[in-house]
Order: C-alpha cells, then sequence, then structure tokens
C-alpha cells in the first residue's frame, strides 16, 4: 500500500507541476514579466521542461526588456558565456549593467569580474572595487571575496591586508570556500593576523570539505606537521 501511496503522491505532484509550468507560461505570453524570467530560468536549467538555451534567452530577453532586474542579470549571463546565444562580452556588460544600476548584487559582481578582467571593457580596478562593494554591501558572498582580493593585492583600493581579512571572513562565514582557503592560509602564517594553526586548521578543514584541493593539500601537510611537533615534545 506505501508503494503505491508513493506512486500515486509522484504521479499527483506531477500533475500538479504540469499545470504550474502551463499557467506561467500562459501568463508570460499574456506579457507579464515575472512569469517571463520565471520561464527563462527554467528553460535555462530544464526545471519542468526540457532543457533549451536559446528559448531560455528568447524568454530572458522579453522580460529583460520590461526591466525585471534578474532577468538582465541573467540575460549578460548568457551573453557573457555563450549560453543558448553567441557570446557578445559587449551585449553582457549591457545586460549586467543595467540590473546592476537596479541593486541586483549578482549583477554588480559579475560588472565587478568584467571591470577587473577586462571582459568587455577596458580593465578598471577603481570600478571593479565600487561594484563589488556595492555587491558585498548586500552580503554577496563572492563579491565579498573579490573584494577582500583587491585588498590583499591592493588593486584599485590601497593594499590593506587587515581589510582583507575582514571581507574573507564574511565570505568564509556564508560557506565560500576560497575564502576559508585565504582565511587558513593567513592564520597559518601570520598574514595580519596573530599566527594561530588550530585557526588555520579550522578554515582548511571547512574548504577542503567542499573540495577545494589545496586546501586539502595544506591541511593534510599542516596537521602532519603538528603531529610531529606534539610527538618530538612528549
Amino acid at each position: 500500500k506505501s508503494c503505491k501511496v508513493e506512486k500515486n503522491e509522484r504521479r499527483a505532484n506531477a500533475l500538479y507541476r504540469k499545470a504550474v509550468d502551463l499557467n506561467i507560461k500562459r501568463i508570460a505570453e499574456d506579457g507579464d514579466k515575472y512569469a517571463r524570467a520565471c520561464l527563462g530560468w527554467m528553460y535555462a536549467n530544464g526545471d519542468g521542461v526540457d532543457k533549451d538555451k536559446t528559448t531560455a534567452v528568447e524568454w530572458y530577453s522579453n522580460s529583460a526588456e520590461q526591466g525585471h532586474a534578474d532577468a538582465q542579470y541573467n540575460l549578460g549571463w548568457m551573453y557573457q558565456y555563450g549560453y543558448g546565444v553567441d557570446k557578445n562580452h559587449s551585449r553582457a556588460m549591457k545586460w549586467c549593467h543595467k540590473a546592476a544600476e537596479q541593486g541586483n548584487a549578482a549583477a554588480q559582481n559579475n560588472l565587478g569580474v568584467m571591470y577587473r578582467y577586462g571582459y568587455g571593457v577596458y580593465k578598471n580596478y577603481s570600478i571593479a572595487v565600487k561594484s563589488y562593494r556595492k555587491a558585498a554591501e548586500q552580503g554577496h558572498a563572492g563579491a565579498q571575496y573579490y573584494l577582500g582580493n583587491m585588498y590583499f593585492f591592493g588593486q584599485g583600493v590601497d593594499y590593506n591586508r587587515s581589510t582583507a581579512v575582514v571581507w574573507y571572513r564574511k565570505a568564509a562565514k556564508q560557506g565560500h570556500a576560497f575564502a576559508q582557503y585565504n582565511l587558513g592560509e593567513m592564520y597559518q602564517y601570520g598574514l595580519s593576523v596573530n599566527k594561530n594553526h588550530s585557526t588555520a586548521v579550522e578554515w582548511y578543514r571547512k574548504a577542503s570539505e567542499q573540495g577545494h584541493a589545496i586546501a586539502q593539500r595544506n591541511l593534510y601537510r599542516l596537521t602532519k606537521s603538528l603531529r610531529k611537533k606534539k610527538i618530538a615534545e612528549e
């Protein structure tokens, strides 16, 4: 009986989802920008429909033209990486700018990346920092990590590793593996923080659990070194 109930529940859920998807498509076809953005995401990710990035671009475009910030960011992303459309950094920049101007944190972060590395625009570290900061202050972990890097290397801002630590920690607490690795390294070697191998191990372990290969290597080497030191002291 339990198998039959489970099968019926799966069928009911499938039918419900189909009805929801059909309703979203109907609303999108009627011109609703939110439904159009949602449908674009569904086609881009194959959620409830067959994955079709070209169709995703069409729906994102419709919604983006109506001013939907998430659709503008997603459309920019599609152009940046050539998903469902020819790669075009200029158009990627255009749509990321529009979304960023509306306060979309993901777009602000991506804009920072584009200015930092010169994707579709001349490199400009100062503008990259401004974009990263806007996203970082909204709690975007990736932007917090990148902003930390700008301070760590003195790009677009005065070189300041102490400030880098502040932003790395914010990102690391949100689970950003690269920020966790960087904190581990800074505590291991005492870079603008008091050297603390226990704290270094803690951050290396968190990054390692997410598959960060260099953190895994450093964790192994550091814990091995600490064990040898402990044995020698006994």
